[in-house]
């Protein structure tokens, strides 16, 4: 499952996420908010949706949203088994070696930044495995044995 989150600086473009994630035939969830409101705090929204992929962190994903994608990030890395990475634009390296060298399992992006590409680097980053290299693997369990 995916889990979405943002406040009201995400909101535009976490709607966006919602129609190409149904045009990919990917289950998701919204965790809010799920109005606009200049006055909420993304803290509420991404514990939740941190939380939710805390409880499976293998399997289910999540993306969230704010301005720089930074706070966001640092509220969902709080919950044990969640790795989030941000992305507020840059090369497709940087969407690959997130799932590929540290099994991203939440990614935070920061809406202000991101342009006309991020529809093909959020795919990209959806569509990209693990690779379940041994270097890799260790290092995931030093980080989720702190």
């Amino acid at each position: 499952m995916i889990y979405l989150a943002t406040d009201h600086r995400g909101y535009a473009l976490k709607e966006r996420i919602k129609e190409w994630l149904t045009q990919w035939h990917l289950e998701f969830v919204d965790c809010g908010n799920a109005v606009l409101d200049s006055n909420d705090d993304y803290t509420d929204f991404v514990a939740v949706a941190a939380e939710k992929v805390a409880q499976d962190p293998v399997n289910n994903r999540g993306i969230v949203l704010g301005a720089t994608g930074q706070g966001e990030a640092m509220v969902a890395n709080r919950r044990r088994g969640v790795r989030a990475a941000v992305y507020y634009g840059g090369p497709k390296d940087i969407i690959m070696m997130s799932r590929e060298h540290n099994a991203a399992n939440i990614l935070s992006v920061g809406a202000a930044f991101v342009g006309d590409e991020f529809k093909e680097m959020l795919k990209l980053w959806l569509d990209t495995d693990f690779s379940n290299e041994e270097r890799h693997i260790r290092r995931i369990g030093k980080i989720d044995s702190q």
